[in-house]
């Protein structure tokens, strides 16, 4: 599985390069090159006999509205799933992923958002750019957790996306994920086969309204409703 997906990420990450200069005056929001993000998703799902998949809920999204997406993170395979939405956004990523070949050269290329750590300027500038796409009608992509959980609980979630959400007054699109803990363990780089995995798109919460001091309270909700989905 290691083999066919390094390469078909660089199959994707080679056409995503190509049409990212042939496109340029064309594409500002580089929505074409993160639609390669969807058939990369299709074709490691179809070519991976081991998993299980059932993902609901799809029809819980506008694609005409921008969201703040928040989802749990048990698995680097979180992210194959989440492009399973079809849905135009911008991942938040930690800077370490935009050195890894092809990858991070595709995140860079699509104009997703770099996260530099321990750097309070860096942080401002991500927020600045993360309410930018917002106002560009593009979802922004967020593990609030901020590092893999494992597989059993979930953990505390960072306040930045619900901050987010209540001062550009968008709504947050939940995103339960369930299996993946097991079906590529944290820490470990062997697949388990024959797992079950879920993905449940939950009904949005409007955050329009809310008030910037109850931002720990529309945090709350949020991680209830994907704890108990």
């Amino acid at each position: 599985m290691w083999a066919i997906g390094s390469v078909l990420t660089i199959l994707v990450a080679t056409s995503i390069i190509f049409f990212s200069v042939i496109l340029y005056p064309f594409d500002k929001d580089k929505k074409f090159s993160h639609a390669h993000g969807f058939l990369w998703s299709d074709l490691l799902i179809a070519l991976n006999p081991f998993w299980n998949i059932e993902i609901s809920g799809l029809n819980s999204i506008d694609k005409t509205k921008a969201y703040v997406v928040v989802a749990n993170h048990q698995s680097l395979t979180d992210a194959i799933l989440l492009y399973q939405t079809k849905m135009q956004f911008k991942w938040l990523a930690n800077e370490g992923i935009f050195k890894i070949p092809f990858i991070g050269w595709s995140l860079i290329l699509t104009k997703h958002i770099k996260v530099e750590k321990v750097k309070l300027v860096g942080i401002k500038n991500v927020y600045q750019d993360a309410a930018t796409w917002l106002r560009r009608n593009i979802s922004v992509m967020f593990f609030p957790e901020g590092t893999r959980n494992n597989g059993r609980t979930m953990g505390k979630f960072q306040n930045g996306a619900f901050k987010l959400a209540i001062n550009e007054q968008v709504p947050i699109l939940p995103i339960s994920i369930k299996g993946t803990g097991n079906a590529l363990p944290k820490g470990s780089w062997l697949f388990t086969t024959n797992m079950p995995i879920r993905m449940k798109v939950l009904e949005p919460i409007n955050a329009s309204g809310v008030m910037e001091e109850d931002f720990e309270k529309l945090r709350d909700l949020v991680r209830s409703k994907i704890e108990a989905a």
